[in-house]
């Protein structure tokens, strides 16, 4: 029966794709753009369901994968399949067990044709909750139909086609892509071409990268090692969406780019190589988007940096596994301060690259963090690591970090060792500082807008922006150069995505540790009788525990500079940090930092005001005196239209409160959910939006009421009936990538196409 089903609607495919015949279809112009409206926004980066990625062309004729790439309980490293990298054109993919979702098999029509057709036979009931029954959440199991499985999966899944649980494509839409899956799936599409300006500062740079020389290849390793994950720009000269991948390639400059594909940027490449920057091909996608530009100016500046003063060294270090545990010894020939200093002129970028990529998802991963925090930086010359060559020498080989050894046997042995070896650093750092000047507000860096960052966690992702955002957190980091080189290299050079469970679980327990770090070395500003207390809040009822097994005694001795009150003294930090560094401050927060009553900014339409100084009322309450707090996803988007059909974005980021951050497992049992608070402000500050409310300006004031009123489910139903887009709103998709459209005019070299993989069902 399932055959003679299947057998008809491939006649009925064949006999539409017959009278379209007529009309060539271009991938490039005509199928790409509905992959970038329709598919992008979930079948994008590692977390592609069934690691079908339809950013370009090349993904979508790589096809389809059963294995996901997120998978923290594996017992063996996973085989790497990242696009455009670990294989080239279908035959290759097909030996990596990636099947066809374009080709037909007989009389078969294509998967993504079957797909599509499921979709268009059940569409959703317009602006209505998604049937409870259908499972849409981020850890679903996702079942990859084959060609073999096609037939049963429709027939038990009829409610799983493509656009999966979202208003679906158009007709036109629908056509175009099955008349093109006629036509043998075509391709067009030209590989992205630097212009005129963007050719000559990449020979330049390569120029630079490919000197010859024992230092000069150590100072390009550790930039490569540093800007492999960066899509880089050229801030003065590049086109318009250009961006580049600094890569190793066996060929040199002016040759066809042919990159060594290592599982990680300090594996050996095993012969000799050249760094070359290659153009990003596809769609950019907001969650891998991480920039970094280059110009001239920096070129000069980074030549100067590394190469301005007198060094030597006399050999390149090998690859081996002590050399990717220990970056402080590979590149200990490289003065100090040029190393830290390149990562402070652009720490924005650095912490992104831990904080958002290369992991799309993860739980487990960013469970070790708050879900907000500010960051700022210890200056170099403050910095003893920098400035005291005997205390280097003795620290360094402590430095190590764990996860190069993945054998799950081990895995116990491998932490602990990794962990003691930190903890003697720390006793080592703890008696050099206890020594050195007490801390003032010199030893805080303040060289570019860039030292004072805040981050948000959304339960299993997060983000990072200049400036400080939101009410005083809970906590801060005060990071020096030792703290921040460890997590990049922790987080993202050393971290394998395809690991196994052990490689995992060594890199998230470590970075327990550069947390601990980073906030004890904040309570050193602190009064001496302040800082017990403040450590107490943040390591409540088991974090004691884990502050006794696992952690560095706190410094209760050295005394701060910088005379704050005993009481209070976490506050009034804050609010010397935000009056003292005020022109460095990339974003001033009247929402949240309210301080006079006028909780607006003053430079935008009076509407605008009126709608801020409102959603000022939700800002800085417990959800235990805002009920509503509690139906809040973790980043919600509030879309505010103004007279003349202008619009501002807010997002509504929720706080999520725990008695500690110092365990893998068992997240829920720390959650303290009546302290649960809401963080709002201009912009789009998630690549994962949850849920979009519209609402005009001049409603603005009904809609915070209304929420202020919810103390039940019923409740806030009728708040999102009014206001809400749901998945299934008819318009979803146009106000879904209004959003993208809103990065490109505020934001234009940091926009991409969001991820709608989280927008929930409310």
């Amino acid at each position: 029966m399932r055959v003679r089903a299947a057998a008809a609607m491939s006649a009925v495919f064949m006999l539409f794709a017959a009278s379209s015949a007529a009309r060539e279809i271009s991938y490039s112009k005509d199928v790409q753009p509905i992959f970038t409206e329709k598919c992008v926004a979930c079948h994008a980066c590692y977390d592609s369901p069934c690691q079908l990625n339809l950013s370009a062309a090349e993904g979508s004729q790589r096809g389809a994968n059963k294995l996901p790439v997120y998978d923290g309980t594996r017992t063996q490293a996973q085989e790497t399949t990242r696009l455009f990298l670990d294989a080239h054109g279908a035959d290759a993919w097909r030996r990596k067990e990636f099947w066809s979702v374009l080709d037909g098999r007989g009389s078969q029509a294509a998967l993504l044709a079957r797909m599509i057709d499921l979709g268009h036979a059940h569409p959703l009931e317009p602006n209505a909750k998604i049937p409870a029954d259908l499972d849409i959440s981020i850890n679903r199991a996702n079942q990859c139909p084959t060609p073999d499985s096609i037939d049963e999966f429709v027939q038990k899944n009829p409610r799983a086609g493509m656009p999966f649980a979202v208003t679906g494509l158009t007709e036109q839409e629908t056509d175009t892509l099955k008349t093109w899956l006629a036509q043998g799936a075509p391709v067009d599409e030209q590989p992205l071409q630097p212009g005129a300006g963007e050719f000559r500062q990449i020979a330049e740079w390569e120029a630079f990268l490919n000197q010859p020389g024992a230092r000069e290849s150590l100072v390009s390793r550790w930039l490569y090692e540093h800007l492999f994950l960066a899509h880089l720009y050229f801030a003065e000269q590049g086109e318009r969406g250009h961006f580049f991948q600094l890569v190793r390639s066996r060929t040199p400059s002016g040759q066809p780019i042919d990159p060594i594909a290592t599982r990680r940027p300090n594996d050996d490449p095993g012969s000799s190589f050249y760094y070359r920057l290659w153009p990003i091909q596809g769609v950019i996608v907001h969650k891998t988007h991480i920039t970094y530009p280059l110009s001239p100016a920096k070129l000069e500046h980074t030549r100067q940096l590394f190469f301005g003063s007198a060094w030597e060294a006399d050999k390149v270090p090998g690859y081996g596994l002590q050399h990717r545990a220990n970056p402080f010894e590979t590149f200990a020939a490289i003065p100090p301060r040029a190393r830290y200093q390149f990562m402070l002129d652009n720490a924005e970028y650095f912490v992104r690259t831990f904080i958002r990529g290369p992991v799309c998802r993860g739980q487990i991963a960013t469970d070790v963090i708050r879900d907000n925090f500010w960051v700022f930086f210890q200056d170099p010359q403050h910095d003893l690591y920098i400035a005291d060559p005997d205390y280097r020498r003795q620290v360094t080989p402590l430095l190590a970090l764990p996860g190069q050894i993945d054998d799950v046997s081990k895995m116990l042995g491998q932490w602990t060792y990794y962990r003691d070896k930190r903890n003697r650093y720390e006793e080592l750092r703890l008696d050099a500082y206890e020594e050195a000047p007490a801390p003032t507000w010199a030893d805080i860096w303040s060289g570019n807008d860039n030292a004072l960052l805040s981050i948000f966690r959304q339960y299993d992702s997060a983000s990072v922006r200049k400036g400080l955002i939101g009410g005083v957190p809970q906590t801060l980091w005060w990071m020096d150069y030792p703290l921040l080189e460890r997590t990049y290299y922790g987080l993202v050079v050393n971290f394998d995505v395809y690991g196994n469970v052990s490689h995992q679980a060594q890199t998230r327990l470590y970075f327990d540790l550069i947390r601990n770090g980073a906030e004890q070395n904040f309570l050193r500003l602190m009064p001496v009788a302040a800082r017990q207390p403040l450590l107490d809040d943040w390591y409540q009822s088991s974090g004691k525990l884990k502050m006794w097994v696992d952690y560095q005694k706190l410094d209760n001795d050295a005394p701060s500079g910088l005379f704050l009150p005993e009481e209070g003294a976490k506050e009034a930090f804050a609010s010397q940090l935000l009056s003292r560094y005020a022109n460095l401050n990339a974003r001033p927060d009247p929402i949240n930092l309210c301080q006079d009553g006028n909780c607006y900014r003053p430079n935008v339409a009076p509407p605008l005001q009126a709608a801020e100084q409102v959603f000022s009322r939700l800002v800085s309450r417990p959800a235990a005196g805002l009920e509503v707090i509690e139906f809040f996803p973790e980043a919600t988007v509030l879309r505010v239209e103004l007279p003349g059909g202008k619009r501002e974005l807010y997002t509504a980021l929720r706080n999520r409160a725990h008695s500690n951050v110092a365990f893998m497992a068992g997240e829920s049992l720390r959650y303290q959910p009546g302290l649960d608070s809401l963080t709002i402000y201009p912009g789009v500050l998630s690549s994962y939006p949850n849920f979009m409310f519209d609402l005009k300006a001049d409603e603005a004031g009904e809609f915070v009421s209304a929420l202020e009123q919810v103390k039940s489910q019923a409740d806030f139903d009728r708040v999102v009936e009014r206001w809400g887009i749901r998945r299934s709103h008819p318009q979803f998709w146009a106000y879904f990538h209004d959003l993208d459209a809103y990065l490109r005019e505020t934001e234009p070299v940091e926009a991409g196409v969001l991820d709608m993989n989280r927008y929930e069902n409310l």
